[in-house]
Order: structure tokens, then C-alpha cells, then sequence
């Protein structure tokens, strides 16, 4: 039977559903051949010792519940990082417990009522495009604070204290990526009558930290100062922090309105699984129990994790690869004329020669290897490149020079 169409006047689905523009993840490759350096995947497999686990674990239990709070995984959590269990949450990847905290922290803005401090979702752009979809789908008011033209953060530091301030304007400087001259750059989309202010009051605040799209890395020092003049609940969200100098934990056992976001897929390889954890204070940890689905982490996952937690020394040494074949890329990147971001992460951010970006990701994905593009005003001339493989970059190289 053809399903019929609803009545023009008439819709099941909400207003705010209907307007709702959704996340955009990277494109998963149905060609064979293609080489994947768009979606910052480790380029190496989990520990054997992990893949065994799992595979031990495919038997009779697979008809049961896996334990409801994830306890071997956050008792291993808090042996690694000096804590109590109660300092920490495992969710289905981080993202579900990035949304959890909208739910938890976040009142729904209330149409024809002016906004408050309650109701808004804060957080740097450019920086990961889910923290607006989240704060959509809740209803929340947000409040996007442009980062310098470097992605440097302007605000929590002695020249630019962080209550209310305005931000200096970041179109009047010059960015200089790694071995390449000045390039003139907005540093925001958001036009400069409508860039906000920072609200050292806003509920809930997202920092990608070190950042992304841009690779850039913050010191602790910079993050503590921005926290301690902070009302609200700040995340730092720390999901590429295994590949840069320093990482921000402490913040999350210093002060009680501070949870630092960690997972398991950039740098321990478990993509696949959806796992991903917050730590912070146990009040807040406990009001994001009360709220999160029953048995909300798989079994199978909570023992890859459980396992990864038991052979660290390998991903440490898969660390140093990666972070390796990011100079390596760097360099040969720069000699070949892109503007190369200097990078703490697992990918790099670049501006292409010659061609304008979206071109670039075009040619490329021709000769078989796949990059991303945004295209958001403020970085739509720049490429975000995942580190993959020898190989792999030797391959990328290769199709650069061919198209140069």
C-alpha cells in the first residue's frame, strides 16, 4: 500500500525537529581503494591483547545486560587519573554524555521570554560542529565566541580578562602558518555586529581543547584562568589531548564546576565500540547517572576499554608514530606551498596552493584519497588532513604533486 503524505496543515513532527539542521560526520567511503584520512581514525589497530579480549567475550554472555555503570572500566578510569569511581561516567561514545550535559545542565529557552544565563550553551567557533546541533535539538540559546585569527583563546588572560569582556578584534591581525607569509583571514563567520560576548555565567560551555578544526593546542595555564572566573559548568572537551603536550585533568579534580570529555577512538583505535567518559565532580557526574539510558555503554565495548586500560604502553608508543608522522606531513606539506596550522593533534589543518580548498578535495578524492572540507565561511580555504600511515601519507603526497 503507498503510504500517504500528511495534510499541508497538519505535522506530526516538532517545529524545532523541522528546522533542526543535523551534525554533518565525515563521508565513509563506498568505493574500495579510497584512502581515509577525513574522519582523524587511528591509522594502527587496537592492542592484540585487546582484539583478543573481545573476541573471548563473544560467548554466552552476549544474551545478558552488561553491568548497568560501566564499574571495571571507571575503576580502572580512576586508578589512572587519581580519583574516586564516583568522579566519572562512561557513555556511548562522548558524544552522548556531551549531550547528556545539555539535558542535565541546560534549561530550554522559553519562546517570548528574554534570555537568560540559565538557558545558554557557550562555546569557540570554529570548533566542533556538534555543541550548536546539541544545543538545537535541546532548545537552548548559544552564544558562539569567535577564537583570533590564529585559534588562539582571547579571553582569560591578563590582556583580556574573561567577565563580559569583548574580544579584540581578530581581523586586524595577520596568521602565520608554519613557513608560509601572512594570510589575510576573517577570523569568524559571525558577522562583527552579532559576535558575542563571552558570559561568564552561561550554563553550559564547550572548549575543544586542543582544538579542532584548527589542531591548535591550549596550556593548562590558560584553561585555569578561563575556569576560574567561571560560573557555569565548563567541558573541556579533550578528545584529541593524547597527541599534545599537556592535557587539563587536574582542572576537572580542582574546581567543582569544571568535567573534562576524553575517548576512546582517536587515540586508542576503538572507533567502532562508542566509548567515551567524563570526569568531574561527583555531584555532577551523579545528575548525569540520574538521566542517562539504562545499560547506555555495550558489553563488548566496556571490555575493549577495560582491556585498552591494561596495555597502555602500546598506544603510548602508537602515539608517538602518529605525532612523528604529523612533523613528517608538516614539513613535506610546507615545502609543496600549504600553510600548515601548527598542530597538537591527530590531524592538520591547512590552507592548499593554487587551487581553493573545496577543488582541492575534489581532485583529490578523484586520485582515491579523501580529506575533509567545511565549508563555513571562516574555514572554508583550509583542508583538515587525518595522520594515517606512512603509506598513507606517501600516497597523499604523491596525488599532491601530481595535481600541483
Amino acid at each position: 500500500m503507498r503510504a500517504q503524505s500528511l495534510p499541508h496543515s497538519q505535522s506530526l513532527v516538532r517545529p524545532l525537529v523541522e528546522n533542526l539542521c543535523a551534525y554533518v560526520p565525515g563521508e565513509q567511503p563506498k568505493i574500495k581503494g579510497l584512502i581515509k584520512l577525513n574522519t582523524n581514525e587511528n591509522p594502527y589497530p587496537p592492542s592484540p591483547k585487546v582484539i583478543e579480549a573481545v573476541k573471548a567475550a563473544v560467548d554466552d554472555r552476549l544474551r545478558l545486560y552488561p553491568n548497568p555503570t560501566a564499574d571495571l572500566v571507571r575503576e580502572r578510569l580512576a586508578r589512572l587519573h587519581g580519583c574516586r569511581i564516583e568522579n566519572i561516567i562512561v557513555g556511548n561514545g562522548s558524544d552522548e554524555l556531551l549531550a547528556l550535559a545539555t539535558r542535565g545542565f541546560v534549561e530550554p529557552a522559553v519562546r517570548g521570554k528574554a534570555a537568560n544565563s540559565r538557558s545558554l550553551i557557550q562555546f569557540f567557533t570554529p570548533s566542533y560542529s556538534l555543541y550548536p546541533v546539541l544545543a538545537s535539538i535541546h532548545g537552548a540559546e548559544v552564544n558562539p565566541v569567535p577564537l583570533a585569527e590564529d585559534y588562539s583563546i582571547l579571553i582569560g588572560t591578563p590582556q583580556m580578562p574573561p567577565c563580559g569582556a569583548d574580544l579584540r578584534s581578530a581581523g586586524s591581525r595577520n596568521l602565520r602558518f608554519r613557513g608560509h607569509p601572512p594570510i589575510s583571514e576573517q577570523s569568524s563567520g559571525i558577522p562583527e555586529r552579532t559576535r558575542k560576548t563571552w558570559k561568564s555565567d552561561a550554563a553550559l560551555t564547550f572548549i575543544t581543547t586542543p582544538n579542532a578544526p584548527s589542531g591548535r593546542g591550549y596550556s593548562t595555564a590558560e584553561l585555569d584562568a578561563l575556569c576560574q572566573s567561571h560560573q557555569g559548568v565548563i567541558i573541556l572537551d579533550e578528545a584529541y589531548v593524547d597527541f599534545a603536550h599537556e592535557n587539563a585533568m587536574s582542572l576537572a579534580l580542582k574546581y567543582p564546576h569544571v568535567i573534562v570529555a576524553r575517548t576512546f577512538s582517536k587515540a586508542y583505535s576503538l572507533c567502532f565500540q562508542r566509548i567515551g567518559y567524563f570526569v568531574g565532580h561527583p555531584a555532577l557526574i551523579a545528575a548525569l547517572h540520574k538521566i542517562r539510558d539504562s545499560y547506555n555503554v555495550n558489553g563488548l565495548g566496556q571490555v575493549a576499554a577495560a582491556a585498552t586500560l591494561a596495555d597502555l604502553s602500546y598506544y603510548r608508543a602508537n602515539f608517538k608514530r602518529v605525532i612523528a608522522a604529523r612533523q613528517r606531513l608538516t614539513d613535506e606539506l610546507t615545502q609543496l606551498g600549504f600553510a600548515v596550522a601548527p598542530s597538537q593533534t591527530n590531524f592538520i589543518f591547512s590552507k592548499p596552493p593554487q587551487f581553493p580548498a573545496e577543488t582541492w578535495l575534489q581532485r583529490l578524492r578523484d586520485k582515491k584519497v579523501l580529506v575533509r572540507w567545511f565549508k563555513q565561511p571562516e574555514i572554508k580555504d583550509f583542508l583538515r588532513i587525518t595522520i594515517g600511515t606512512d603509506a598513507e601519507a606517501d600516497a597523499l603526497l604523491r596525488a599532491i604533486r601530481k595535481i600541483l
